[in-house]
Formats: structure tokens, C-alpha cells, sequence
């Protein structure tokens, strides 16, 4: 429909290049440095969204970047569209509204922490993004002409957020954003406090809900902040004991899933079906729930990174774990082909 978007990415040279740490937060930063309102905001990371996907396409299709540079680079456009579009709302908000501050004066951000596969930087090329909004400390705004309490202020831009990346306009979505991880799931508030989140995680916190926190990784807010969020669910998802008794609550969650599957007469998804991409992810991440308190090196999020260390640590074969990377790495680039498609 657009052939002058082949002629642009060939003409910049992008096509061509692995583009560095910096790539996509370069790109993007100037194709948003004069955006004035949030209909502009949400045309130019759609298109910007569109360009950079054919782009990634293009290159695995043709066999130009392998399956980690396809995964690392579609996960860094998803943290470039997060944290810009982040910035610029909690800017053009604060203007509004005020800067949250806590007890002390201190001004308080938005801690953006990304789950599932945007946690790990594994995201594929139609992956939704599972998102956990929470924020430092209670206090109110200040600078405005009337107050608000900060879990208010970041309610309101959680969901300017949300929408920036996730409503569908004339120009498509940025990326699907699913918020069903957070504490209470949809019934709960889109924002929590620090205090809250430990508080729930202390009480109320699942077992899947430990499963799922293996993959958390803060990704906005100063590094302060993304330290005290991790080091307080640490203890939640890692115990210091073996724990032996994930292996009950896992086979449960799977023969759920199994359940699912069966209904919806889709037992051959390459994602969860049986011998799909999610077996191979429980597989290293019951390991990790098991032993991970003790062993700091397991408190990793990459599941091929996972599963080199549960071959050195001899608690898997080398056969086994060469077989699962193996076919870990052709799912997922069927799943690509699949979705390119």
C-alpha cells in the first residue's frame, strides 16, 4: 500500500544496520521533538510504529538479523514508544494539573514495569504488552490550583498512557497493552504505591503471580526507584529455601491451560499447546522459583539465558537443554513467520 516506505528505509540505510542502543530512542526522539497535542502525539508514534515493524520484518524475513536481534529490537521499540510517550504526557500533565511530590517535597514518577515478554526483552512481532503501573510514595500535587492525591494524578496518566499506545485510530495501534497482571487484576486500582504493591504481594499474592513476577522489569524512573521496586518484590518471587511445593501450584496452572486449549480446539498453537513455546518457558522458570532464592544467577529474565545456566548447574542434561533451545529458537521463528504474515 505504501511503497515509498521501502524506498525511505532503503534510502536512510536502516534497512541495512543493527541499529545500536541508542537507535530507536534517536529516531523516535526527533520524530516527537515537535509534537504539540495528543492527536499529533498519537499519529506520529503509530507511523513511526509501522515503519519500524516493516523495517524488522524485512530483515528476519530475508535472514539479515537472527532470532535474538529480532526480539532485542522489537522489545527496544516497545520501551523507546513507552518511555517517550511516558515523558511527554507526565510533562504536558503536570503543566495541568501539578507535580506529584511526597511528604518531603520530593516529586514523584510513574515506575513502568513491564511483565511477561517485555519483561525479558523476548517481545515477538504481535506481542500485546502486560504492564504494572506503581509509583514511589502518597503525597498530593503541588503547583496547581487545586490538589490532587498522586494516586489520582497517575491514574489519569496511566490511562493517557494506555490510550497513546493502545487505541486503534485511522493509523492503527503502537502495541496492545494488558494491565490484567496487576495487583487485584481488572478489578483492582491502575495505580499502586510501593507500600501497596508490598502489602498485596505480602498477603494476598498468588502463585502464578510469583511465576509471573520473574519477568518484572522496571523500565521508567530514576535508577533509585527502579532498585527499591525490584529489591522489594524480590523476596515475594525468590524464597531462600527450596521450594518444592511450586511444582503443585505449576502443574496446576498448566492442566488449566491444558483445560483452555481443549475447549477452544487449539492444542497445536505453537505458543501453549503441548511441546509449544510456553512449555519451554515453564520448564526453565519452575527451576528458577525452585532454586532462585539461593542461586542469584538463576534471578535472571531471559529464558535461553535460563536454561545455558541449568546446564552448567547440572540440574538439566546438556542434551536436554541443547533439544529445548533448539526448538525454543523455531517456534519462535515460526511464530514470527506466522505473524509477519
Amino acid at each position: 500500500r505504501q511503497p515509498q516506505r521501502l524506498r525511505e528505509l532503503v534510502e536512510s540505510g536502516d534497512l541495512d544496520i543493527t541499529y545500536d542502543e541508542q537507535g530507536y530512542q534517536q529516531r523516535l526522539h526527533q520524530r516527537l521533538a515537535n509534537v504539540k497535542d495528543e492527536v499529533e502525539l498519537h499519529q506520529q508514534l503509530r507511523l513511526f510504529r509501522q515503519r519500524e515493524m516493516v523495517r524488522v520484518i524485512w530483515r528476519d524475513l530475508s535472514g539479515w538479523a537472527d532470532l535474538a536481534e529480532t526480539i532485542h529490537e522489537l522489545t527496544s521499540l516497545a520501551d523507546a514508544c513507552v518511555e517517550q510517550t511516558l515523558s511527554i504526557l507526565y510533562q504536558w500533565q503536570t503543566q495541568l494539573l501539578g507535580t506529584p511530590v511526597n511528604s518531603h517535597g520530593e516529586p514523584q514518577s510513574l515506575i513502568v514495569l513491564g511483565m511477561g515478554k517485555m519483561g525479558a526483552g523476548e517481545l515477538n512481532l504481535s506481542s500485546d504488552i502486560d504492564l504494572i503501573f506503581t509509583y514511589p510514595e502518597e503525597g498530593q500535587t503541588e503547583g496547581a490550583r487545586k490538589s490532587l492525591s498522586n494516586e489520582e494524578f497517575f491514574t489519569r496518566l496511566g490511562r493517557k498512557l494506555i490510550q497513546a499506545l493502545d487505541n486503534v485510530t485511522v493509523d492503527g495501534f503502537v502495541f496492545r497493552v494488558d494491565m490484567r497482571l496487576r495487583p487485584f487484576g481488572d478489578s483492582g486500582s491502575l495505580v499502586a504505591s510501593f507500600e501497596a504493591m508490598e502489602d498485596y504481594y505480602q498477603t494476598q499474592g498468588r502463585e502464578w503471580e510469583r511465576y509471573a513476577m520473574i519477568k518484572a522489569r522496571p523500565m521508567t524512573g530514576s535508577e533509585r526507584d527502579k532498585k527499591a521496586i525490584s529489591e522489594l518484590l524480590r523476596p515475594f518471587v525468590y524464597r531462600r529455601y527450596l521450594d518444592y511445593g511450586m511444582f503443585d501450584s505449576l502443574r496446576e496452572m498448566k492442566s488449566m491451560i491444558a483445560g483452555q486449549l481443549h475447549l477452544k480446539g487449539m492444542e497445536d498453537n505453537i505458543k501453549l499447546g503441548a511441546g509449544g513455546i510456553r512449555e519451554i518457558e515453564f520448564i526453565g522458570q519452575v527451576f528458577q522459583l525452585i532454586y532462585g532464592g539461593r542461586d542469584r544467577a538463576l534471578q535472571q529474565r531471559p529464558i535461553l539465558t535460563i536454561l545455558d545456566l541449568l546446564a552448567q548447574r547440572k540440574l538439566m542434561s546438556g542434551y536436554a537443554v541443547e533439544a529445548l533451545k533448539q526448538a525454543y529458537v523455531f517456534l519462535r521463528l515460526t511464530e514470527h513467520r506466522i505473524q509477519a504474515w
